[in-house]
């Protein structure tokens, strides 16, 4: 189904874009990422049940990678119903509330992404910097603080900005730049006054994400100035590897930022379908990647997973 300019909505509805082009090729589109939302759903559930029943996986540091599979997890839920909603030739059409909340579930649950990074760095920078007080530091009772505080900067601050899209007026046509619903998007079709959306939208992107990744980055030069003191280059690389994980996870989370970022900047020239896919690859690609980093990098999962899918073929 493709996006003509003569279609007729309502002013409460809007049209989604896919790839513009390929229309005829949906239905050949829709197998890769109906694989990739089940990966997605699927890798997300299996990290948390391991670490939910393996009792040895009750530590911060799988605290914080539940919080991390939990946030990929809703969203890969939260865009679904769209993004394969288009390929399977169900609907291209979504109406301004079910819009707003795409969207405020999308921003809110990137900016926690970006907190449980942060949070999961001050693990390692603990784990390392200050071993003999790990425990004591990062108490049950912490960790739930640091989760109910991420959580609530995460979707409070953004409350405001998104509760306004309800109350604008959209006069340019109703279609969207992507499969999804982003804030910018809807605000390049309102002819209300948005300045204070988009003010807020650039001071919380700096005091969130822009903030998170200094922070991450400073934790880990202090990570490594205390490693590069210990002496024996067996520890240090003991030390380094429980950073492995953690850091493949940043660099799967803020490269499709930068390169979404960039693209939107730099590639008005660039056909529409790099576009879409830049935004599909960064709401997609972390938390299909996530579950596979830790399944693999991390041996107290990949041994529990071996042992769980052992066990399954066994009995049946």
């Amino acid at each position: 189904m493709s996006v003509r300019p003569d279609f007729k909505v309502s002013n409460s509805t809007f049209l989604l874009t896919g790839f513009p082009g390929l229309e005829g090729d949906y239905p050949w589109l829709s197998i890769p990422f109906s694989c990739i939302y089940a990966i997605v759903i699927s890798g997300n559930c299996l990290v948390l049940h391991v670490i939910r029943t393996e009792p040895s996986l009750h530590q911060p540091m799988f605290y914080f990678l539940a919080m991390l599979a939990l946030t990929d997890l809703c969203m890969g839920l939260s865009t679904v119903h769209t993004v394969l909603g288009i390929l399977w030739g169900l609907s291209q059409e979504i109406d301004l509330d079910a819009c707003i909340a795409q969207t405020f579930f999308v921003h809110g649950l990137s900016c926690m992404e970006s907190g449980v990074l942060l949070a999961m760095a001050f693990d390692r920078f603990t784990a390392i910097c200050n071993p003999l007080r790990y425990t004591s530091i990062l108490t049950n009772t912490r960790i739930i603080y640091i989760g109910a505080a991420t959580v609530g900067r995460s979707f409070l601050f953004i409350t405001a900005p998104i509760v306004r899209l309800k109350f604008f007026h959209y006069c340019r046509p109703h279609i969207l730049s992507h499969s999804f619903c982003l804030h910018q998007d809807l605000l390049r079709l309102a002819c209300s006054d948005i300045r204070f959306n988009s003010f807020y939208a650039l001071a919380l992107v700096i005091c969130t994400l822009f903030l998170d990744s200094v922070l991450i980055l400073i934790s880990y030069i202090l990570i490594l100035h205390s490693v590069l003191a210990i002496a024996s280059q067996e520890e240090r690389l003991k030390s380094l590897q429980t950073c492995v994980s953690h850091t493949c996870a940043v660099l799967v989370f803020y490269i499709p930022i930068i390169g979404l970022t960039m693209v939107h900047r730099f590639g008005k020239h660039l056909s529409p379908v790099v576009h879409v896919l830049m935004g599909n690859i960064y709401i997609l690609f972390p938390p299909l990647m996530n579950p596979i980093i830790y399944s693999v990098k991390t041996q107290q999962i990949r041994s529990r997973i071996q042992r769980w899918f052992t066990k399954q073929s066994t009995s049946g």
